[in-house]
């Protein structure tokens, strides 16, 4: 068995992050410098709010628990505990969405990201609205938006894929040595 170094074994995920990001951050120009330093902030302020939302949720289903409320009767309950919930997602969406920027270096958070979590945000009208209070016309805006991003989705979707699978064949072509035989 080979004897990995101990420094490296011994420091905690967090450390090894610390250590990744100071590196990478003397080797950036002062703008990069900056856009990491707003990542970090950002990633925090969501960290904050998505456990702040999760202690409100998991009371909130405490409560209903506890007052017998939570019913297949009680719609407006199962309304707001799943809109809660879609919330807490779309945190965790956007804290991932930063931390993909964050670990690979990407100067712009993903475009398909975005739309994923404009998706799920209009989910979550949906789920959240009362369908004896809404407008036609709001339904048919709400429907247009999913039906907008869900195309928008799908494009950029296929594009990685095309992107991703010529990127493969490139690889492919270039790592494969060529013989050539004499028959």
């Amino acid at each position: 068995m080979s004897n990995p170094d101990p420094n490296h074994m011994s420091q905690d995920p967090f450390s090894r992050e610390v250590t990744r990001l100071r590196k990478s951050f003397l080797e950036m120009n002062l703008y990069e410098g900056f856009e990491l330093l707003i990542m970090l902030v950002l990633t925090g302020l969501i960290m904050v709010i998505t456990t702040i939302a999760t202690w409100h949720l998991t009371k909130e289903v405490w409560y209903l628990v506890m007052s017998s409320q939570i019913d297949a009767s009680n719609m407006p309950a199962f309304q707001e505990v799943f809109g809660n919930i879609f919330t807490v997602i779309i945190a965790l969406e956007f804290k991932s969405s930063l931390r993909i920027s964050l670990s690979h270096s990407r100067d712009v958070v993903r475009v398909r990201t975005i739309v994923l979590i404009a998706l799920l945000a209009v989910a979550r009208k949906f789920i959240i609205l009362d369908l004896h209070e809404v407008k036609p016309s709001e339904m048919l805006a709400f429907s247009a938006a999913v039906l907008a991003l869900g195309v928008v989705y799908w494009l950029i979707r296929e594009q990685d894929i095309r992107v991703a699978t010529g990127k493969g064949e490139l690889i492919a072509h270039s790592s494969v040595p060529s013989v050539k035989t004499d028959e």
